[in-house]
Parts: C-alpha cells; structure tokens; sequence
C-alpha cells in the first residue's frame, strides 16, 4: 500500500510539471512563482501595486532581446536549458542548505520565476533543472525568452520589460534603443539595488560592457533564436 502511494507521488511529481508546461506554452501566465512570493512575503521596499503588462515577443525591442543574452546568457541559441560546467561549479562550494548563488541560464531564471518560489535548497534547483529541460523541449527559445521578458522583476514590483520600460524610459518595449536596453538589462543581477535609470556609476559601467557585447554577438544571434526549432513550434495559438 505505501509502495503505491510513493509510486503515484513519483509519476504526479514526474508528469504535473509537464502538464504546466504544455498549457503554458499556449497561455500567457496571468500570475507566476515569485510574484507570489513577493506578493505573500514582501521584501523591504515592496509597493502595494505592482506594474505589469504583458507583450509578445514580437513586440519588445530586439536590442531588449539581445542585451539579456549578451548580459546573462550568451550561449542562450545554442544550450538545451543548462550550462553543466557552472552548474557543476555552483554546486561544488554550495553550502548544507544547498546553492547561495545562481549561475543559471535564461532557461532556468525563467523557470525558477515562473514555476517555483526564491528558496535556496538542492531541491529547488533540480526541480528547476526538470523544468528547464522541459521548457526546451515544449517551448523552444522564443517562448523561453518571451515569457522570461515579461516576468523577470526589473525593480521593486516592476515586472517584465513593457513596465520596465514604461517606468524608466516613458516608452514601450517595442522603442528600447540599444543604450536603453543594455540599462535596463544592467540591473538584473540585483533589481532592489540597482536602477536602469538615472545611471549609477556601476550601472553606467555595466551598461558599456553589455553595449560591447551585442556589438560583437550581433543579430545573427536572434536569428539562432528564431530558427530554433520546439516540440510545438507549428502551432502559434497565443491569446
């Protein structure tokens, strides 16, 4: 009886992730992992409302696009959801309550803000790694970059690039210049403490170092994106 019971906890732990990111991959998330988090357990300088609204891919700059690869994960076109060797090293010096910092690709980021809550344990990161994997196979790298775009917390309450962008910049997403989007992608590692605008010494420097890599990444790199092919890539039936 107890065999049976772990046997169907395994395969419901196996098969509901998959089932979330089938559905996913068709609707926009009206809510995710983290906003949850922040919103039930507020961290100092939290606002009462939030600013967020969603936008397709096709509507956020490709210098956007482009700045988050060159500042996060340059090999973004070409892993399947991990970077082993930094994984590998994170896990390495991670401490009993499992891994202090991320080394983690636009895949994982993405599945950890979505999917899963800001708990650092063993745990935590192989499910996220589970998810990653998945979000690879079913999603494929736009969709990956889209909904990480529009997820990802740029400030306090400040989710996803269309507010972000709106917030600093008094534009949409679709008018980020090259400047604006290294700015805005400059302050991912720590949006409590750094701001896209005005720029902080820190931030100015950050921004001339993402600058000079899209230089040299280039838009060839988007087109990598682009013509990366998913599990559900023939069907477009986003709301």
């Amino acid at each position: 009886m107890l065999k049976r019971f772990f046997l169907k906890l395994f395969l419901f732990a196996l098969l509901f992730p998959i089932v979330l990111v089938v559905i996913f991959k068709f609707v926009n998330p009206p809510f995710w992992g983290w906003e949850i988090s922040r919103t039930l357990f507020p961290p100092q300088g939290y606002p009462e409302h939030i600013q967020h609204e969603w936008v397709n891919l096709d509507k956020i700059s490709k210098n956007m696009q482009l700045a988050v690869i060159a500042s996060e994960d340059q090999t973004f076109p070409e892993h399947h959801g991990i970077d082993v060797q930094a994984t590998l090293a994170v896990l390495k010096y991670a401490g009993k309550n499992g891994p202090d910092r991320g080394a983690s690709t636009i895949s994982q980021q993405a599945a950890k803000n979505m999917f899963l809550f800001p708990v650092h344990s063993f745990i935590r990161k192989g499910v996220e790694l589970y998810f990653s994997l998945l979000m690879e196979i079913v999603w494929g790298k736009e969709r990956i970059l889209e909904v990480y775009l529009n997820i990802i917390e740029f400030g306090p309450g400040i989710y996803g690039v269309e507010a972000a962008s709106e917030h600093f910049f008094h534009i949409p997403a679709s008018r980020l210049s090259a400047q604006q989007a290294a700015q805005l992608a400059a302050v991912l590692p720590n949006p409590y403490k750094i701001k896209a605008s005005p720029m902080s010494n820190y931030v100015y420097q950050r921004t001339l170092w993402i600058r000079r890599q899209m230089r040299q990444l280039g838009m060839v790199t988007l087109d990598k994106v682009y013509n990366e092919q998913s599990l559900f890539k023939s069907f477009h039936i986003y709301p």
